[in-house]
């Protein structure tokens, strides 16, 4: 399938590790220039790594706080100034506050806040700015904790996902006569560096044995569905969230055909 990727612009938040870094490699796989953004420092290595794939002439990264509207706004400049123009924006940065909702003091209100929604608004705000009269394709990363709240360990960061759907309709609407799509994937658990560092052993292969297929996703299975969002396939796409879940959660009974098979796991 022709994906239309070929010498596109794509910004991709959050893109030096996990999900955000698979996504990278896919849009580069496709032909296409991407701009990279981190709160990291770790972006020696990762650069040195994606320029032993592609020239560095097809290669930006610049560490950003994409809370900080200032700094996003810099950022998209910085991405117009070297491509000449910006045709995909991904925004993909998101952070987990293992906390039940009465432990929250303000500080780290905030923090989940900004990073979780206001990245996303300041993020399509600059695109917007770039692709406004040209078209383009904003894709937003939500998180299945969107529709299945997780009560008593990460109570902000799931309310604040299912701002992000309705967001993703909202600017559709605002954003439609310009000619600019925008879509957005709900990920279920996926094997990152933030997950396998934040969440057990035990609890991981609880919810694994919760979805359909039975495992969590690798990074690459999340990236792919949201480099066919910003393609020329999804061209009839917009306002439209794709859950990437293994089926967590859609079944009350999940365990049914591996028990009736006597697959243990």
């Amino acid at each position: 399938m022709e994906l239309g990727l070929k010498d596109k612009v794509v910004v991709v938040t959050g893109g030096t590790k996990g999900i955000g870094y698979a996504t990278v490699l896919e849009f580069l796989k496709e032909g296409a220039k991407v701009a990279l953004c981190s709160i990291d420092d770790n972006f020696s290595s990762v650069q040195k790594e994606l320029e032993s794939i592609k020239s560095s002439n097809e290669i930006y990264i610049e560490k950003v706080d994409m809370s900080q509207s200032e700094q996003v706004y810099r950022f998209s400049k910085n991405v117009y100034q070297k491509f000449g123009k910006i045709d995909c924006w991904i925004n993909n940065v998101g952070a987990v506050g293992y906390k039940k909702g009465d432990e929250y003091d303000d500080e780290e209100i905030d923090f989940i806040v900004g990073v979780c929604f206001k990245s996303v608004i300041f993020g399509s705000q600059a695109a917007y700015r770039y692709m406004k009269g040209k078209g383009g394709v904003i894709v937003n990363v939500s998180s299945l904790a969107a529709r299945c709240s997780s009560a008593g360990r990460s109570t902000l960061y799931g309310p604040l996902k299912s701002a992000i759907n309705n967001l993703t309709n909202t600017l559709a609407g605002e954003y439609c006569a310009d000619q600019i799509r925008v879509t957005c994937i709900m990920p279920g658990f996926t094997i990152t560096p933030l997950t396998k560092s934040q969440i057990s052993k035990e609890e991981l292969e609880k919810n694994s044995n919760a979805t359909l297929l039975r495992r969590m996703a690798l990074p690459e299975e999340i990236a792919k569905p949201i480099v066919f969002l910003a393609s020329d396939a999804a061209s009839y796409m917009t306002a439209t969230t794709i859950e990437v879940s293994g089926g967590r959660s859609m079944t009350l009974n999940p365990t049914f055909a591996y028990e009736k098979l006597n697959i243990k796991k």
